[in-house]
């Protein structure tokens, strides 16, 4: 097996998770997001993207129904014992092999907690599941048992995190080396990502984002490359990655001379997130740390220009997104922990000036001020 933690670790973890089922007081529960059971057992598939749940029981007997191609994928990267297969077939129902799967397991009545929020669970699978397991067992949403138990790391999580902000750096020194007039986005990107691949690293949850000129104000990854003009600005977005985990950084590199708003925009993210680390402490709340973002941009006259989040927890994920449930928006009543790691991104898109800035990256939470992971200094790049 190849296993990225120790049995202590997965021990620990089981436990934590034996103690939240009974705090719920939940059976069994049945879990489809593909960290989930990375986390717990160390199972690395994107088999996901087919019917797949790990079944564990209150005393902690763990079951995986998955299909054919993944029972050795679960035996090598995992520590599951008892693997089940469903048969690939012509209007396949894998849930009526989960139902057998449950009453072998004596779970007829049983109350179970279900991860439907996540990209292992489509619209028909939640469909089958409902229809084919309401009238058999108490079925209960407990999409975030897991997720929120991730959300504090364990000292060999935050090895793997520091690994990943160190690649996260790694690809920021690639991609400076060859930004200026006249470079080619594709060649930047291929650097980036080399850098990751380079130093042991793998690949992200989504695509890195990367845009120039106008699409410098995309938020998102979009096919398509162009040339870099002597004025011009470039918007990146990227997060190092080791054993699934990442460390996230943003930046938007000035090429030529900075305008007066791209200064102006600056200025208010670097004062954005001065203040955020005053308050990005126990004590605090994600709430908050969005209300220090809004606070500062708002009253720039910013409003239209911002975002109405400002970042999210990070750890262990898969595609689609490197995004945990956990993120910086209003309101938000999620406790600021020791131990956490937060990736906080200040973007500004002046639709109106086809200007952007952007600026961001990853820290670990502590007992007292936050702990950026990056080596880089939050300052604006010209090139």
């Amino acid at each position: 097996m190849t296993l990225h933690f120790s049995e202590t670790e997965y021990a620990s973890r089981l436990d934590q998770l034996k103690a939240r089922m009974a705090t719920e007081k939940l059976d069994a529960v049945l879990l489809f997001a593909q960290e989930s059971m990375y986390w717990l057992t160390g199972y690395d598939t994107f088999g996901y993207c087919f019917f797949q749940t790990l079944v564990v029981k209150a005393d902690g007997e763990m079951t995986l129904l998955t299909r054919s191609a993944d029972l050795r994928q679960a035996r090598q990267t995992s520590n599951i014992q008892n693997i089940n297969i469903w048969v690939d077939r012509t209007n396949a129902d894998p849930t009526i092999d989960l139902k057998d799967l449950l009453n072998d397991l004596d779970l007829l009545g049983a109350r179970i907690g279900v991860e439907y929020d996540t990209h292992g669970m489509t619209g028909r699978v939640a469909r089958l599941l409902d229809n084919q397991l309401m009238s058999f067992c108490q079925m209960v949403d407990a999409s975030y048992l897991v997720s929120e138990l991730r959300l504090i790391k364990s000292a060999e999580e935050i090895a793997y995190i520091e690994k990943a902000a160190k690649l996260a750096d790694d690809a920021l020194d690639a991609a400076l080396q060859l930004t200026g007039p006249g470079a080619d986005e594709a060649a930047i990107l291929a650097a980036m990502q080399g850098a990751v691949f380079a130093g042991g690293g793998d690949y992200p949850a989504n695509e890195f984002i990367i845009g120039s000129g106008q699409d410098a104000l995309l938020c998102r990854y979009k096919a398509g490359r162009r040339v870099l003009d002597a004025n011009d600005q470039l918007t990146l977005e990227w997060a190092g990655t080791f054993a699934h985990y990442h460390a996230a950084m943003m930046r938007t590199v000035v090429i030529g001379e900075p305008t007066p708003r791209h200064v102006e925009l600056f200025d208010a993210c670097y004062d954005a997130i001065q203040e955020i680390e005053k308050v990005m402490r126990p004590g605090h709340t994600f709430g908050d740390v969005f209300e220090a973002h809004s606070r500062v941009l708002d009253a720039r006259g910013l409003t239209r220009h911002r975002l109405n989040a400002c970042g999210y927890s990070l750890g262990a994920r898969f595609s689609p997104s490197w995004m945990e449930h956990q993120m910086f928006h209003v309101g938000n009543p999620q406790p600021i922990l020791p131990d956490m790691s937060l990736f906080i991104h200040m973007i500004i898109m002046d639709s109106e000036r086809n200007i952007a800035m952007t600026l961001g990256h990853t820290y670990l939470t502590t007992e007292d001020a936050p702990r950026a992971l990056s080596r880089h200094p939050l300052e604006m790049i010209v090139k």
